[in-house]
């Protein structure tokens, strides 16, 4: 018989809590805390209303609005009424925010102001109005249901970069498990402040809020993010556990005015994923935080984040590391030149039952319960992984194969380099040639020449970037992942041969 879980129950209820559950950093500068019964008391009241409209058990719920405390108290309601939350990216066109109602099958809409005219044609309630809100949950007592291990506690929906965006249910059964795990492997959350500012309508900011409030930690809400807001947010909480993606830690970092008048000393574990890392992000952040141990997390939202862990023989991760393997998940490393390059597939018992209504798609990335990631990894001596580049961004210059991560890393070693995005850029010669966009390091003035002279000087000719434009930013898509399609289009308009 299947085993009976409910996401939505993974918070303890009786557990004595002398921490708060939140504290929020709203827009307009306010903050408000929120203790743990408290929260458990709102997402009851968001389960009981659902279920007073009537709404069948399964029935899937969006959620379309800016992070708030309210979002994610409404995420765990819905999951405590038995039925699935639909994350939405607000930021995507109008007829793509349709296109995921439809394909999702959703029933109702949580939204807020700035976002209601994005909903489709599916009834909606407004979280951030008080009155509407009011009388949409039902305060009282609440008994969540079991729920089968594979029935859908969640629908996350992939970016969409290279079209329409896929549907990722992600079961009670597996995430239960994964968080149990999560918990005692993952990052050292126990009573600690946790910073999140990544947007809850992607897997990193959802996940990390719930170990978090697992571990009986305070999750410190950063509604809105930019470089400064994210340090004074930092310094004035003392937090212990900054999250957050690369991107991020980027733009923080270039907020050298800022950086100068807080003590950042209490930050301990700079945790980042969802995008690669480089050395000198790594250096960087170093010295922004002086006590801090940096360290990458790797995850799929078809796979979950459950991959790589500490060494079994606590042998200390080298910088830039994803991990060693964990013993709950299976691996191999395909199509690479040993055994130990490749592309990386998986198989755990997190894996996506399917992408939603796409079995082909699902036949294209899922083979006899493995996963094929698209990413290319490296793995050293000593077992620990390294990410190499994406399968599919790689491109063909000259009849070599490059990966723009790799580009990347190489010119972040630059000291005037802060950040960079390499994309390809057509020539009727070479196939596709590298294009780097620069952020300079603070009171930097890299020229063009150094930056391609020192490519030559550290790597093979084939790698150096043939043009360079140097930015006060890179452009950020909708996950604060850098927004590469968006590169690719501006190179070709800037440097068209």
């Amino acid at each position: 018989m299947a085993d009976l879980h409910n996401l939505g129950e993974v918070i303890a209820r009786d557990a004595a809590r002398d921490v708060p559950w939140l504290i929020e950093l709203a827009n307009d500068g306010s903050e408000r805390t929120i203790t743990y019964p408290q929260l458990h008391a709102e997402a009851d009241a968001v389960a009981r209303g659902l279920l007073r409209r009537g709404l069948a058990r399964g029935a899937r719920i969006g959620l379309l609005a800016a992070n708030s405390a309210t979002y994610l108290i409404a995420y765990i309601g819905i999951m405590r009424a038995g039925m699935a939350a639909v994350p939405i990216n607000f930021k995507l066109m109008r007829e793509t925010i349709e296109h995921i109602e439809e394909d999702s099958k959703i029933s109702l809409m949580l939204v807020d102001g700035d976002r209601c005219a994005l909903a489709g044609a599916a009834p909606s309630v407004r979280m951030d109005d008080a009155g509407e809100w009011a009388a949409f949950v039902s305060p009282g007592a609440h008994v969540s249901p079991v729920m089968h291990d594979d029935e859908f506690a969640t629908i996350l929906y992939t970016s969409g970069s290279t079209g329409r965006p896929k549907g990722v249910p992600l079961t009670h059964g597996s995430y239960v498990w994964g968080v149990d795990l999560l918990v005692v492997t993952g990052p050292p959350m126990r009573a600690k402040r946790v910073l999140v500012a990544a947007p809850f309508f992607h897997m990193n900011g959802l996940l990390i809020s719930l170990l978090t409030s697992v571990a009986g930690g305070t999750i410190v809400l950063l509604c809105r993010f930019s470089g400064e807001a994210y340090l004074k947010a930092a310094a004035s909480q003392r937090c212990q556990v900054l999250t957050s993606v690369p991107t991020m830690l980027a733009l923080a970092a270039n907020a050298t005015g800022t950086i100068a008048g807080l003590d950042l000393s209490h930050v301990e574990s700079i945790f980042t994923g969802s995008a690669p890392s480089t050395d000198a992000l790594f250096d960087r952040m170093a010295q922004v935080f002086p006590n801090a141990r940096v360290m990458n997390g790797y995850g799929t939202t078809e796979t979950g984040p459950l991959v790589f862990g500490a060494h079994p023989s606590g042998m200390p991760r080298p910088k830039l590391s994803l991990g060693y393997p964990v013993p709950q998940i299976e691996w191999k490393l395909v199509g690479g030149p040993n055994e130990n390059e490749g592309v990386l597939w998986l198989r755990s018992r997190l894996l996506m039952p399917g992408y939603l209504n796409l079995p082909e798609a699902t036949a294209g990335r899922v083979t006899d319960g493995w996963y094929n990631s698209s990413d290319v990894m490296r793995r050293d001596a000593d077992g620990f992984f390294f990410f190499v580049g994406r399968d599919d961004d790689m491109f063909v210059c000259g009849g070599e194969n490059i990966y723009p991560g790799e580009v990347e890393k190489l010119l972040e070693r630059h000291p005037a380099v802060l950040q960079c995005a390499v994309v390809p850029l057509a020539d009727e010669i070479k196939g596709q040639l590298p294009v780097a966009f620069i952020v300079p390091t603070p009171g930097s003035t890299p020229t063009v020449d150094a930056i391609k002279e020192f490519a030559l000087a550290q790597a093979p000719a084939y790698m150096h970037p043939r043009s360079v434009a140097f930015v006060d930013h890179l452009p950020l898509a909708g996950t604060n992942k850098v927004d590469r399609k968006a590169l690719i289009a501006t190179a070709a308009a800037q440097f068209r041969r």
